[in-house]
């Protein structure tokens, strides 16, 4: 785990204390605990100490349990403990889980915290509160993490998650945002139309609506070419070709595997339709679609997380109900049949992504907001 004092820049009277996932593994959180590692912004309006929270050493290690896992989970209680008393932070940030094994862990630490009398933040990059809440455990524990804290969420409709437990004052909106690509060329036309899937090769991800989308689509006589790009996961590249296989489909879906960097970047430039039917249960705010969005990309989504604070429903493309491919197979025919509004979206996307969902955006909402909750006297 990494722990690292950021000692090069001058005192400040805001000490902030982050405890906070960075990679690996490689996902949302990790990725945004990152961004704010490095931000100068926040390093020199702050004085910084960064704790790394993660236990998982992959994607399949999240939620796990294990004797090392314990291990390491006692060394980081000790060190939480011993740098609030040397560092006298005045204001404690965490990115907790909501659910689940890692959500008793974070309690743990939560109440240590609340023990040594802090003001806390949490900023969550997870969901899933709502479907723990009648739980007796989980709401006896709930009732005492959210006490006398304040929260960070990244859509307003993820408020609805924890809206039994927290006041709507007690909460801050703050978007995620990306870097921007220096590498990316925004392409105006593209050789037959290209739909673009680009993450985990999950079943929640909704690969397999995806698919049989696709199949709808072949039967209606639509020519198109769906890429599928993402790293093997609970689906296999060899069930992958078999279903493909099974409904014929071979000339109009290739899987590539991972790719990253401009292997990536050449995707997203070829595509004119990106497509995430997720229903992943963790999916709150996916920065792929911002990717999307800064490719000049119209996009297709689901209800899912705060995923329609992203796509604006009918103009920068549309937010479907989760598990509905007939629905996403009309969704994809309306932009393959009428290409200049699949074009339109693609531009109001990126207006939107430029507006709204740059890291230095991110970084300057973030920064107001730990301002405000660290100068605030009346906040506990």
């Amino acid at each position: 785990m990494e722990q690292n004092h950021v000692s090069n820049i001058p005192m400040k009277n805001n000490k902030i204390f982050f405890i906070l996932h960075m990679p690996p593994p490689v996902h949302g959180a990790a990725m945004m605990g990152k961004y704010i590692h490095d931000s100068i912004l926040i390093n020199q309006t702050f004085d910084c100490y960064y704790f790394n929270l993660t236990l998982a050493k992959n994607l399949q290690d999240i939620g796990k349990g294990g004797i090392r896992k314990l291990q390491d989970f006692i060394k980081q209680l000790l060190h939480i403990y011993q740098t609030v008393k040397t560092f006298k932070p005045d204001l404690c940030y965490m990115t907790p889980n909501a659910k689940g094994g890692a959500f008793y862990k974070d309690f743990v630490i939560m109440m240590l915290l609340k023990f040594m009398k802090q003001k806390i933040v949490i900023h969550y990059h997870n969901k899933g509160v709502i479907t723990r809440q009648n739980k007796l455990l989980d709401n006896f524990l709930y009732k005492r993490f959210f006490k006398n804290i304040k929260i960070i969420l990244l859509a307003e409709p993820l408020y609805k998650d924890i809206c039994k437990y927290v006041k709507r004052e007690d909460v801050y909106i703050c978007p995620n945002g990306i870097p921007e690509s220096k590498n990316l060329l925004v392409q105006t036309s593209h050789k037959g139309f290209n739909i673009l899937f680009l993450s985990n090769m999950m079943k929640e991800k909704g690969v397999w609506d995806l698919v049989k989308a696709c199949q709808i689509l072949k039967e209606k006589g639509k020519q198109f070419h769906c890429h599928f790009v993402g790293k093997w996961s609970d689906i296999t590249e060899e069930e992958f070709t078999t279903q493909i296989k099974k409904y014929n489909l071979e000339k109009y879906i290739t899987a590539y595997g991972a790719k990253y960097g401009t292997d990536k970047n050449k995707f997203l430039q070829d595509a004119d339709l990106f497509v995430f039917p997720t229903y992943y249960n963790n999916e709150c705010f996916p920065l792929v679609l911002l990717e999307a969005m800064e490719a000049g990309i119209a996009c297709i989504s689901t209800q899912e997380g705060g995923i329609s604070a992203i796509i604006k429903d009918n103009e920068t493309g549309y937010v479907i109900n989760k598990h509905q491919p007939q629905t996403l197979a009309n969704k994809i025919e309306i932009l393959i049949e009428h290409p200049e509004l699949c074009q339109s979206m693609g531009r109001k996307g990126r207006e939107k992504f430029k507006n709204e969902f740059t890291l230095k955006q991110f970084e300057g909402r973030i920064t107001e907001i730990l301002l405000n909750l660290s100068n605030n006297p009346q906040i506990q």
